[in-house]
């Protein structure tokens, strides 16, 4: 079984189509929502974290480009800058999946991208900005 997590951004006329429905009733795919933004007549963007076989996978990625829906691999648009780190640790205790820790005996932030599910808590906390996202 294959995971991605992928941001789906949406134009505003697939708003109200069931389209994580048929994620999963049509491609046999398990679908975890970790955020969204829809408001109507708006774009939307969905981060989601989806799984299954290779070949549904793929199928379920075709599904979405054929509706006009953007699909981006989350991975590539989380960045942690160390070098603007000052390792303050405000980052540490608000995020929910210990992507962000510190080393004890060094008292140094460090970053697991893979653990990062892109909530974008850790922007509003770090106030020396070293954390990107790009949706």
């Amino acid at each position: 079984m294959e995971k991605k997590r992928v941001i789906l951004t949406f134009p505003y006329q697939l708003i109200d189509q069931p389209i994580t429905y048929h994620l999963i009733k049509d491609y046999n795919l398990i679908v975890n929502i970790l955020r969204a933004k829809i408001n109507p007549e708006e774009e939307g963007k969905l981060i989601i974290e989806i799984s299954g076989e290779e070949k549904s996978l793929n199928e379920g990625m075709n599904y979405l480009k054929k509706l006009g829906v953007s699909v981006q691999s989350l991975i590539k648009d989380i960045k942690w800058l160390e070098e603007k780190c000052t390792h303050c640790t405000a980052c540490i205790s608000i995020c929910p999946t210990n992507a962000l820790l510190v080393e004890r005996k060094e008292m140094k932030v460090s970053f697991d991208k893979n653990k990062c599910i892109g909530c974008g808590l850790c922007l509003l906390a770090c106030p020396y900005k070293a954390i990107e996202i790009s949706f």
